[in-house]
């Protein structure tokens, strides 16, 4: 098609580049290469931009090809979607009313236009975009051009038709807007409907996450925990690690998990975290937890270090991309981890697992009133378990971390896709994730982590009658030194095995 054939929609160019801002530290290798000094205004139909767009609906029993993932917007809320093209309609208050109440003539006095002023802020993706291993196909691209001394933007068609589909990655990515765009999906009757747009050219994948920083969690109209499911990149932005509001997310989302893992009733510490730090209370305290997860799964990616970052909070190193699960994702994936673990210690017939039981029944057969708590497994949850202690807890926490973050990119974690209809209840999120996670890829290689580790010898120190050289080699667990040295031997004892589990663990070791 030459370009006079193809359609073309008048653009106004806006021009916001100090010059100050010439001395920033542009960086392609970080993904944020120098942007262009302007950005264009322009209006499109809705549904016409929806098709020009890369969002798309994301299930977990159906992935999505990763040519229409762009690794950037997440978690959408079709409720949201399906409330806006409501209002579009006839507007508010009518958006919020039952169908009943919607197909009764009361309350048509209740109807109003329903704008949306707002403009929704996008990328023109340019020849050599990257995406996911992707590209836009030549003879999809957009760009804007100048007519007759003015802007335009020209679309890679001569006219739109509902049939229209791009042939691979879609030329324009949404930095924000996602939802509304979505509320025009079938909506055939306001196919005349045009939103208003922002379009930047070119513009790398950081800058975009800062943007939607800006727009959406600055002036606080999002929830910072939400945000990151939302716009999963901005869990390995360094500009944000260094502000208190990057380091409050991770602290909230590693609480979140820990109320999560105590109380979900299929979560194997379910009622068994110390959640308010009682001194008589036998079980690993919350804060514990919340520390250890922020050393292990929440933990940023250091660029200049060798060592893995958190597999729910940094970028991984082989492709350079953001894991986009989200919360009911992430405290699934450690339930299960948890349950695998707990599951195998229990079929466990290993001298360590055998001597810690017989213990148990010893010490019940002397004091029935000091018995185990409700029946559990006293390899696991014993007094004398280093599962059940805080170093233990991070060891395997750190372990099962670093191993799934080293192979990430080998083992498709982002194949596994956030349910298309989110929820509000955390539940009922975790128990949709937990639904689904027994069907991916990554399953068995995570059963053969805690296979491995369960043949580790996880009694404390203190065990009664323990030999004592092994009751010396296990005091080095003990204190602060013990996180460090308790993720060295568990990494160590993985890597005396064979297969790609004991190469991850020796890579591991070597860093």
């Amino acid at each position: 098609m030459t370009e006079a054939n193809r359609r073309a929609v008048p653009a106004l160019r806006v021009n916001q580049w100090l010059p100050g801002w010439d001395k920033i530290d542009f960086s392609a290798a970080e993904h944020r290469a120098k942007p262009p000094a302007y950005f264009f205004m322009f209006s499109l139909p809705a549904r016409e931009l929806r098709s020009l767009s890369g969002i798309s609906r994301r299930q977990a029993n159906s992935a999505v090809p990763r040519t229409d993932d762009l690794g950037i917007q997440r978690q959408h809320d079709p409720e949201r979607s399906e409330e806006i093209s409501r209002f579009v309609e006839y507007g508010y208050p009518w958006s919020t009313l039952s169908d009943a109440k919607r197909g009764s003539a009361e309350f048509n006095d209740l109807r109003k236009p329903g704008w949306l002023p707002t403009a929704v802020v996008l990328n023109i993706l340019v020849t050599g975009d990257v995406r996911n291993e992707s590209l836009v196909d030549d003879a999809d691209l957009a760009e804007v051009v100048e007519i007759g001394g003015s802007a335009a933007l020209q679309l890679p068609y001569e006219r739109w038709d509902n049939d229209w589909t791009p042939k691979g990655l879609p030329p324009f990515e949404i930095i924000d807007g996602q939802h509304r765009l979505w509320a025009f999906d079938e909506a055939s009757q306001l196919e005349n409907f045009e939103l208003p747009v922002v379009a930047f050219v070119g513009l790398d994948i950081s800058w975009q996450a800062y943007l939607f920083w800006t727009i959406n969690i600055k002036p606080k109209r999002i929830n910072p925990s939400l945000a990151f499911d939302l716009y999963p990149l901005l869990r390995s932005e360094d500009w944000l690690d260094r502000a208190e509001g990057h380091a409050i997310y991770r602290e909230t989302r590693a609480q979140e998990l820990t109320e999560i893992l105590w109380s979900y009733p299929d979560s194997p510490w379910h009622d068994r975290i110390n959640m308010l730090g009682e001194r008589q209370n036998r079980w690993v305290t919350q804060s514990a937890w919340i520390k250890s997860l922020t050393a292990s799964f929440i933990r940023p990616w250091d660029r200049r270090a060798a060592s893995a970052g958190g597999l729910f909070g940094g970028r991984s190193k082989m492709e350079g991309e953001v894991l986009g699960w989200s919360r009911g994702q992430q405290a699934a994936f450690l339930i299960q981890a948890w349950k695998e673990f707990a599951a195998t210690v229990a079929a466990s017939d290993l001298p360590w697992a055998i001597d810690l039981r017989s213990i148990d029944r010893s010490a019940a057969a002397r004091e029935p009133k000091v018995q185990s708590h409700d029946k559990a497994d006293p390899a696991f949850y014993g007094v004398y378990s280093l599962i059940n202690t805080d170093q233990g807890v991070r060891g395997f926490l750190q372990v099962i971390n670093d191993v799934f973050y080293l192979r990430a990119s080998r083992l498709k974690l982002n194949e596994w896709r956030p349910d298309a209809r989110s929820s509000d209840n955390p539940f009922d999120a975790v128990a949709k994730a937990l639904a689904s996670i027994g069907a991916q890829s990554f399953v068995p290689f995570l059963k053969q982590i805690v296979s491995a580790l369960a043949g580790f010898d996880w009694r404390t120190s203190g065990t009664p009658d323990i030999d004592e050289s092994a009751r010396r080699a296990k005091l080095v667990f003990r204190g602060s030194s013990g996180y460090k040295e308790i993720r060295t031997q568990l990494l160590e004892h993985l890597a005396s095995g064979e297969g790609d589990l004991a190469e991850a663990a020796k890579t591991l070791v070597a860093a």
